[in-house]
């Protein structure tokens, strides 16, 4: 059998994303696609930059405090002690609203993470509800993704997050679920790198062959779910951030200053398993460091140059080369396994989505009949 043939290192000549991306395409002058991307969605999505920006955010504040009359909380806010959500928490109260704040406890929480969501939740005055998984159901998801080596094994964490939110918001008669998510810090990520959280048949079919706790309580939801909660209970996710000028380095002085809270050292290291996931495993196994992303992120928004972004890539994706040891030994122990056993798993072949079950051609159509019906205004 030939091999294939590795492809031509290349950068590109705006941002930092490279070939570690395998399906990233280059023009004539050397950008990429990534590049372009961000750009075709700033001008879509990036509503405070449009004429009619503030008037926009006026409309949707009073839309959410309309349907929130004489409702204890008029919205919900999703909640991990992280720049974008802390921020939301801020915006939102500055804004006049009465969040419900969610959060999702899957049993990796730093100290640091724990304190800024109490910190923030005491000082802007709002009420906290907290969902913790069946551990022992969790972790065997978790440890079904590492050992099917597929390059998200994140999908249990943000397919339960979207699930929860649902389910609060649907339980409780609150259509507006104001996420962190925005397009000038988050806006570049490649589909090569992972695969979609949202497919509940590739979650299964990865566990059905890899696990060995049966799930009865992990939250989820599938397209008849979503189906349900867009179209027919009119649930709505609102990416505040993106109707605000939002530069995260103001952003994190004033959550400093005014919240108590503090950094905890990269992009959604909050999580030790996160930072662990995307400081070691991923490029370890997988070549991907994802800092490339989000940096590039920032370089296309302007809100950091590439010279910078090449320097900060210097540098380990660990803070300190003690926090990685400390923290390869504790999840190793807290997911049950010997050293041993995590050294095989890092060692099995590169899998993509294709090697499991999945509903690619349904989930990859979702969003467009979401945006197609919000024209119509079904949703």
């Amino acid at each position: 059998m030939a091999c294939k043939m590795e492809r031509e290192y290349k950068i590109c000549n705006r941002c930092i994303m490279d070939t570690s991306d395998h399906d990233i395409q280059f023009d004539e002058k050397g950008l990429c696609n990534h590049c372009k991307k961000y750009e075709e969605r700033v001008e879509k999505e990036l509503y405070y930059k449009h004429k009619d920006g503030e008037q926009k955010l006026n409309q949707l504040v009073n839309q959410i405090k309309e349907k929130g009359k004489n409702k204890e909380y008029d919205c919900i806010i999703g909640v991990s002690g992280g720049v974008d959500s802390t921020f939301v928490a801020y915006i939102v109260k500055k804004l006049g609203l009465r969040p419900l704040a969610v959060h999702l406890n899957n049993g990796w929480n730093s100290e640091i993470s724990e304190r800024n969501i109490e910190n923030t939740c005491k000082a802007l005055d709002i009420d906290l509800y907290t969902s913790v998984p069946d551990w022992e159901e969790f972790k065997d998801l978790q440890l079904s993704f590492l050992k099917s080596s597929v390059s998200n094994s994140e999908i249990p964490t943000d397919h339960a997050i979207i699930a929860f939110l649902f389910q609060v918001a649907s339980e409780r008669g609150i259509p507006y679920i104001i996420r962190g998510h925005n397009i000038v810090t988050e806006a570049i990520l490649p589909s090569s790198w992972g695969y979609d959280s949202g497919d509940l048949k590739f979650i299964n079919g990865i566990h059905n062959k890899f696990g060995k706790v049966k799930l009865k309580t992990f939250p989820h939801y599938n397209l008849i779910d979503m189906f349900n909660y867009i179209f027919i209970k009119k649930i709505k996710f609102i990416p505040i951030l993106n109707y605000i000028k939002y530069d995260k380095k103001e952003a994190m002085r004033i959550i400093e200053k005014e919240l108590g809270w503090r950094y905890y050292g990269g992009k959604h290291y909050e999580s030790i398993y996160t930072r662990f996931f995307q400081g070691y495993i991923l490029p370890k196994k997988f070549g991907i460091d994802k800092r490339r992303a989000h940096l590039s992120t920032l370089i296309c928004s302007g809100q950091m140059t590439r010279d910078e972004a090449l320097e900060e890539m210097k540098k380990d994706p660990y803070p300190t080369e003690e926090m990685m040891n400390d923290d390869k030994e504790y999840v190793i122990k807290k997911l049950g396994l010997t050293e041993k056993e995590f050294e095989k798993i890092m060692s099995l072949p590169i899998k993509t989505f294709t090697d499991y079950p999945n509903n690619y051609f349904l989930i990859s159509k979702r969003w467009l009949i979401v945006r197609l019906a919000k024209k119509l205004r079904w949703a």
